[in-house]
């Protein structure tokens, strides 16, 4: 038997056999949520980005509780514990769906839960994580603010002690799950230094107007935070950090989903590309027979598969507790950039089809230009390798 006949079959769907890296588990845990998203996301999510607006999004919020979605990564207090890849596979499988959608459960687990987790007292994580963990309660994570988005070491949100309490004023601005949100992490100048504080949504003069007339995330809730001195018992601050390292953390943790996120989102625009270019008849044969659009193909799969085995690779590095954040700002960098040109190259192939929302891909293409600028711009990704790679600090 030659050694060719003992290969397996080529598939289309995994050309690089990244399925062979994982295990029985992290395969069912990938099925569970790409079904859930199937069965609750993709038949409505258009009509959503239409309208701007995602309606029951508690009720989303409570079913993704059930399959372990919020906080999964974390342990303890009712979270499943998962691995780094396999919560990647989540992050992936959820922003196929939609961007809106993997930033519900992104800004809910990798910042909100996450900063909690990390650096909470006991007692705020008993209070918040389990009713979090289950989708009772959403959270949010203040820190853009109106004025200052990549610089958050000059936010302008202060919070000052007052006898025993602290009383918090500010704004913070595109904030995910704001107006929906039972708590909120909020990050603050002190006399201190910088600090997080948990804020529950319902105290006196904390409001989150919606924001509206978004063309991207449209399928999403975004708000502002409105803190007009808002007071907190002195136990509403996070005792464990000070510092721009605390927020800064949760946003590495964060970045690390949207690595694979951004691949979910670029996977389905490949796919409807591949499906479309061998539907679709132009001088009396499928598009896909064309070398021009095979060649779209072949460059988008490469770039696709690419960012998948990248994302793996740094899955692998954070469940060894090895991942860096420049390498973080390596994967965001890549995969959110490689993504949105994947998108832009099937709609392409699309042609004006590429346009409707009969179609995912200028759906995805648009919230990918968020996706590209949330969490780290290009610009400060860039400049955080630049400097690990060089040693000079060209920040300021």
């Amino acid at each position: 038997m030659s050694a060719s006949s003992k290969l397996p079959p080529f598939d289309p769907a995994d050309p690089l056999g990244i399925d062979d890296l994982l295990e029985p588990e992290d395969l069912a845990i990938r099925s569970t949520v790409r079904a859930w998203a199937t069965d609750r996301v993709l038949p409505y999510v258009a009509e959503w980005y239409e309208s701007g607006e995602l309606p029951g999004i508690r009720e989303l919020a409570r079913e993704l509780g059930e399959i372990g979605a919020l906080g999964m990564s974390l342990s303890g207090y009712g979270c499943a514990g998962a691995s780094a890849v396999q919560y990647g596979l989540a992050c992936l499988e959820l922003e196929a769906a939609d961007s809106g959608i993997r930033s519900l459960v992104s800004v809910q687990g990798s910042l909100a839960m996450y900063a909690i987790h990390r650096f909470g007292s006991e007692e705020q994580k008993q209070e918040w994580l389990p009713r979090m963990a289950s989708g009772e309660v959403i959270g949010c994570f203040g820190l853009t603010e109106p004025d200052h988005g990549s610089d958050p070491a000059s936010m302008r949100t202060y919070a000052k002690r007052d006898g025993g309490d602290w009383v918090l004023g500010g704004r913070k601005m595109w904030i995910t799950n704001g107006s929906v949100a039972g708590v909120a992490v909020v990050w603050a100048q002190t006399d201190e230094g910088i600090r997080g504080f948990v804020v529950p949504t319902d105290s006196a003069g904390f409001s989150a107007p919606e924001i509206k007339h978004k063309l991207s995330l449209r399928a999403s809730v975004t708000s502002e935070l409105v803190m007009d001195d808002v007071r907190l018992p002195a136990d509403a601050v996070l005792p464990e950090v000070v510092g721009l390292k605390g927020p800064l953390s949760c946003l590495s943790h964060a970045r690390y989903g949207i690595v694979w996120g951004a691949m979910g989102a670029a996977r389905s625009c490949f796919e409807a590309a591949v499906d479309y270019a061998k539907s679709r008849e132009q001088f009396g044969r499928p598009i896909g027979g064309f070398q021009l659009t095979q060649a779209k193909l072949a460059d988008m799969a490469l770039e696709l598969h690419k960012g998948i085995l990248l994302a793996h690779h740094l899955g692998r590095r954070m469940d060894a507790g090895r991942l860096r954040p420049e390498q973080v700002s390596f994967g965001k960098l890549n995969n959110v950039r490689e993504a949105i040109d994947i998108c832009r190259t099937s709609r392409t192939i699309l042609g004006a089809n590429g346009i409707s929302l009969e179609y995912p891909v200028m759906r995805h293409a648009t919230n990918l230009e968020s996706v590209l600028t949330y969490e780290g711009t290009v610009e400060m990704h860039q400049l955080v390798l630049g400097k690990a790679l060089t040693g000079l600090d060209a920040f300021r």
